[in-house]
């Protein structure tokens, strides 16, 4: 696949996924023809649709497209045994038609499967190489069609009405995000009032306990004044080589003896 077409697809499947809420692995319906044609190219048909679609897939089958298949003629597809089992290899999509005698018309088949309320409701891709088929689900809104064109698979542009909804869905998501945040000129400004705070619990009165130092009971034969318990003063002793009034004290002493 050429590099612009794949950026092309990427960016196509990524509307689809914002806008009709796509995700993979994609489940994609096909029709018998598109088997046929991908056995007649010699195509990957699994690989060829994840490249188109830019992400893991999940092939699917109605069973009305498998009766079809077994009905083909041998002669007509020497390689119809390869076709169907390719096909059963395909998830098998539950029509509830296969208790009819004869299986409806792939164009019946996936119309009922597909639409429901005029919507996409299973957010189904269709691989479909019958044009009436691609051209009844582009009036569904959110459809991815994909067709094989000469060996080359091919997914087309989102379908008018899927545009449409896009775009419309895009108004409405711009409308909703942008909200006025300034105050309006006649709204009252609202008065905050200020959080009260607990006042802290006042402490408990803890036993009074004697203090070191403090007055102890007066025993027997303990004095109460406070001179006593005080050490006394050592007397100072002066030594010989002091003098008084001039005279050394040993010389003053020799001269009163």
């Amino acid at each position: 696949m050429r590099g612009k077409r794949s950026k092309a697809y990427r960016k196509l499947m990524s509307q689809y996924n914002i806008s009709f809420g796509f995700r993979e692995p994609y489940q994609v319906l096909v029709d018998a023809e598109i088997l046929k044609d991908s056995d007649r190219f010699k195509m990957d048909l699994v690989g060829s649709l994840e490249r188109t679609l830019q992400g893991q897939v999940k092939p699917m089958i109605t069973q009305c497209s498998i009766r079809h298949l077994y009905a083909l003629s041998g002669s007509e597809f020497p390689e119809k045994d390869q076709i169907i089992d390719l096909a059963k290899r395909f998830e098998r999509r539950r029509c509830n038609h296969h208790e009819l005698e004869q299986p409806l018309s792939e164009k019946e088949c996936l119309e009922a499967v597909i639409i429901h309320g005029g919507e996409n409701k299973h957010r189904y891709c269709v691989a479909a190489q019958e044009g009436g088929i691609r051209t009844m689900l582009r009036a569904v809104p959110g459809v991815p069609l994909i067709y094989i064109n000469r060996s080359v698979m091919i997914m087309e542009p989102m379908a008018p009405i899927s545009a449409m909804k896009r775009e419309r869905g895009e108004r409405e998501k711009f409308r909703t995000g942008i909200v006025d945040t300034r105050p309006k000129a006649c709204a009252k400004r609202k008065s905050v009032k200020k959080k009260i705070m607990p006042k802290p619990a006042a402490p408990k009165p803890e036993a009074s306990t004697p203090k070191s130092g403090a007055s102890k009971p007066v025993g027997c034969g303990e004095s109460t004044n406070g001179a006593d318990n005080k050490e006394k003063k050592k007397r100072r002793r002066k030594h010989r080589s002091a003098k008084i009034d001039g005279v050394p004290v040993g010389a003053k002493r020799g001269l009163e003896l």
